[in-house]
C-alpha cells in the first residue's frame, strides 16, 4: 500500500468509483457529506479541517477495495464520538453494517474509570469483542491507526511514545494476525521512529546512503533471476525487487547483534507466478544457478502461517555475491499476503456486479483467527484481565514479567528486549 498523503474527498471518490456500482458510490458519497457537516468547524491538533482525518481513513479502506459499508464507515468512524450524530441515526440512514462497526470503533467516552490504565483495557475490550463479530471494525480501526501514526509528530513527546507503544504492542500485531502485510510494516516503522528516534534516522540515513549500490543490485540481480525463469517457459510471471522495512533492519541488529555494515540482505527479490506447481520450478532453476544458504529455506505453502500467508523463502549467494532473500509465491497468494483478510472483503473491479468473493481458505484461516476472542472474554473477570488474555493468545511473541504477588510489571517485545515501559 502506498504511503499516500494530503489525500482529497476528490483523489479518494476517484479509488472507489473504479470497482464500486454506482449506487454503491452514491451512498458512500453520502457518507462523506454527512461528515464534512457534522464535523464543519472542527480542527485537528495540527490545525488542519477535522474532514481530513475521515478523508484519509476511507482512502486506505479504498486502497484496500473494501466493500461500500466499510467506506462509509471510514468516513462517518469519528461522527458519533465527536458530534452530536447519534448510532441510532447512523443506523437508520446507512444499515446495520454501517452503524455496528462504526459503533465498534467509537469509544467509551461517557463512563468515568478510575485509572488510564482501566479506560484503555475497557476500549481495547469493546474493540476486540466487536471486531469478533464483524472483522471489518479493526479493519477501519487499523485505517484509523495508520493515519493518526502519520500524523503523529504534532503531539507532544510523552503522548507520542504512548501511542507509538500501543501501535506496537496492540496495533501492528493485529494486521500481522489478520494478513495485513502493508500496514504491519508501515505500523511499526512509524512506532520506531517515536520509540527510538536516533536508531530509526541512524538506520533510514545509512540506507538512502547505499541507495544507489542497492539499486544497481537489485536491478541485476532481477535481470538475472528474471532469464532463468523464463528459460523455463512456465508462462506469465513477474520478478519485482523490494526494501526491506526500517524495523525489520532493527530487529536483525538488534536480536542477532550485528552492524548495519554486516547485513547485505537490505533488499530481497519477489517471484509471482501462476500456479503451485510453477512456485516449486522456480525455486528449482533458482537453487540450481545460485548456491542457497543452509538453513535459510522456508516452505510456507506446504505449511502457511496461521495468518494464511503462503510462500516459499530461500537465500542464496545472489549475482552480486552478497545474500539476497527471494520469496516466490503465486498472484493470488501474493494478494493474500498483501490483503489478508480484507480480501474476503474486497470487491472486484466489476462495478459491484458480484458480491464479495467467496470465502477461500486462507480467508478462513484469518477469519478463525479472531474467534477465539469471544472465548476469551467468558473467562476473564475484568476488561484488563481480558485484554491480557487476548495478548498472550494473539501476540505469543510478547514476554511477560511479574512481581512476586502476580502483577505484572513489565510488558516485553522484541522491540522493547531489556527495557521496560
Amino acid at each position: 500500500m502506498a504511503k499516500i498523503e494530503n489525500r482529497s474527498f476528490e483523489d479518494v471518490h476517484d479509488i472507489y468509483v473504479k470497482y464500486l456500482a454506482p449506487d454503491q458510490v452514491k451512498r458512500v458519497d453520502s457518507a462523506y457529506q454527512l461528515a464534512k457537516k457534522m464535523h464543519a468547524g472542527q480542527k485537528r491538533k495540527s490545525g488542519e479541517d477535522y474532514i481530513y482525518h475521515p478523508i484519509q481513513v476511507a482512502g486506505i479502506l479504498a486502497d484496500l477495495k473494501m466493500d461500500p459499508d466499510t467506506i462509509a464507515a471510514g468516513f462517518l468512524h469519528d461522527v458519533v464520538e465527536d458530534t452530536p450524530e447519534t448510532n441510532d441515526e447512523i443506523r437508520q440512514n446507512y444499515g446495520d453494517d454501517v452503524a455496528d462497526i462504526v459503533d465498534g470503533v467509537t469509544k467509551l467516552g461517557r463512563i468515568h474509570y478510575e485509572s488510564t490504565e482501566e479506560n484503555m483495557a475497557e476500549n481495547h475490550r469493546k474493540l476486540l469483542l466487536a471486531m469478533a463479530k464483524d472483522v471489518r471494525v479493526i479493519i477501519v480501526k487499523l485505517a484509523d491507526r495508520l493515519h493518526n501514526m502519520r500524523t503523529l509528530q504534532v503531539h507532544r513527546p510523552e503522548k507520542q511514545h504512548r501511542i507509538a507503544s500501543e501501535t506496537l504492542d496492540i496495533y501492528a500485531p493485529l494486521a500481522h494476525r489478520l494478513g495485513l502485510a502493508n500496514i504491519k510494516w508501515e505500523l511499526e516503522d512509524l512506532s520506531l521512529r517515536y520509540l527510538d528516534p536516533d536508531e530509526y534516522h541512524r538506520i533510514a540515513k545509512m540506507m538512502h546512503s547505499r541507495r544507489e549500490e542497492r539499486d544497481a543490485d537489485i536491478a541485476s540481480a532481477t535481470k538475472q533471476i528474471e532469464k532463468v525463469i523464463s528459460d523455463l517457459k512456465i508462462g506469465h510471471f513477474e520478478v519485482t525487487g523490494r526494501p526491506k522495512h526500517i524495523y525489520s533492519i532493527y530487529r536483525k541488529m538488534t536480536d542477532k547483534h550485528k552492524q548495519f555494515s554486516e547485513i547485505y540482505d537490505l533488499l530481497a527479490i519477489r517471484v509471482l507466478v501462476d500456479s503451485v506447481a510453477d512456485c516449486y520450478a522456480a525455486l528449482g532453476t533458482i537453487h540450481a544457478n545460485w548456491k542457497p544458504l543452509p538453513g535459510r529455506f522456508k516452505d510456507y505453502i506446504a505449511l502457511p502461517k496461521p495468518n494464511g500467508y503462503q510462500s516459499l523463502h530461500t537465500t542464496i549467494i545472489g549475482p552480486n555475491g552478497h545474500p539476497l532473500e527471494v520469496q516466490i509465491r503465486t498472484f493470488e497468494m501474493h494478494q493474500v499476503a498483501e490483503f489478508g483478510v480484507a480480501a474476503h472483503w474486497a470487491y472486484k473491479e466489476n462495478k459491484g456486479s458480484e458480491k464479495q468473493a467467496r470465502v477461500s481458505d486462507s480467508d478462513q484461516q484469518h477469519l478463525n483467527a479472531i474467534q477465539g476472542i469471544l472465548e476469551l472474554q467468558e473467562g476473564a473477570t475484568d476488561a484488563e484481565q481480558f485484554v491480557d488474555t487476548v495478548k498472550g493468545d494473539l501476540f505469543s511473541d510478547r514476554v511477560y514479567a511479574f512481581t512476586p504477588k502476580g502483577r505484572r510489571c513489565w510488558l516485553f517485545n522484541r522491540f522493547y528486549q531489556g527495557h521496560p515501559y
